[in-house]
């Protein structure tokens, strides 16, 4: 190997690893970055420079304080992924390209096609499996446009109050989180008109720019977001919410159920509740009979009415059926 070639790949190497240290915290020092890199100072400029003629924005400031900082530039440079990060991309992207957000399909298939013509061929067959041995069972809700779900991320970070139509009514209201819960996106907020936490179906949301005044952050109710959304989606998306007495802890329950099931609670060492529903009782039925626990129907009567008449069935088909 020549000295010249043998440079390049030293070089190109360091730049990979330069790049990954200003990638894995906000602030570096030229000294520390020498220190980690095992250079001078003097290449750890020039190789910043190097980087920025790559398209990488790097942030740069002299005195006792000064250092580096990676930040957002205009330009999309090239994506530094290691082995497990490009398959976990590959992935994602591919999930987005049949995906719950309006917009995303046609881009998100554009940059898979992208992505997988760069990746060597282990990982392109890493992908590929994972293709072709995965179907989706995900439900036909009703999709959200990718400009009003960043709009509201935006503002949810941002701790910037928001104004929107909401089922023909203006809400203004503090963001506090997005959560999808495998059919359809909410938005947890507070609702500044009534003083109280409410959860929005970010479908139905017509938002009215510009954003602001900020305001300060406050606890969601109990704590956790995702719960809260949930036991009101238990309770108001479902023609027939139910709750439901698992004959079994709840740990072992959380692993046999995917989150998107509904809420579960403890109930004691040996039982949990789950809030659910479904817009029809066989479905309801349905699901109780194939999750292996034994359970009792605490709500809704018209649940207890049905599982009675196909208890009387089932029997009844059982007796027949002896010699």
């Amino acid at each position: 190997m020549s000295g010249r070639l043998q440079w390049m790949l030293e070089t190109s190497a360091r730049l990979l690893r330069l790049l990954s240290l200003l990638q894995s915290r906000r602030d570096w020092s030229g000294a520390d970055l020498a220190d980690r890199l095992a250079v001078t100072t003097r290449t750890v400029r020039n190789d910043i420079e190097r980087l920025r003629s790559l398209g990488y924005h790097i942030d740069s400031s002299t005195g006792r304080t000064g250092g580096y900082r990676l930040g957002a530039g205009a330009a999309t440079p090239p994506l530094l992924l290691d082995d497990e990060e490009a398959v976990a991309v590959a992935v994602g992207l591919r999930a987005a390209a049949a995906g719950s957000v309006s917009g995303l399909e046609d881009p998100a298939l554009r940059a898979l096609i992208k992505l997988e013509q760069t990746l060597p061929p282990r990982l392109r067959r890493r992908v590929d499996a994972l293709r072709s041995a995965t179907v989706s069972a995900a439900g036909g809700g009703p999709t959200v446009e990718a400009s009003l779900l960043t709009a509201l991320a935006a503002a949810t970070r941002d701790h910037e109050r928001i104004s929107f139509d909401y089922k023909d009514r203006r809400r203004r209201a503090e963001p506090h989180r997005l959560v999808y819960t495998g059919r359809r996106w909410y938005l947890l907020a507070w609702d500044v008109d009534r003083a109280d936490w409410r959860t929005f179906r970010a479908d139905l949301v017509v938002l009215h720019p510009p954003t602001g005044p900020r305001f300060a952050p406050r606890e969601p109710p109990g704590g956790d977001a995702v719960a809260h959304v949930l036991r009101g989606v238990a309770s108001t998306a479902w023609r027939f919410p139910a709750r439901i007495r698992l004959h079994a802890p709840i740990a072992e329950v959380t692993a046999r159920l995917a989150s998107t099931a509904g809420l579960l609670t403890p109930t004691g060492d040996a039982t949990c509740e789950l809030e659910t529903g479904a817009d029809k009782l066989m479905d309801l039925a349905g699901f109780l009979g194939s999750i292996g626990f034994g359970f009792t129907v605490l709500d809704p009567p018209e649940l207890r009415d049905l599982l009675r008449d196909l208890a009387a069935r089932y029997q009844a088909a059982v007796i027949q059926a002896v010699p």
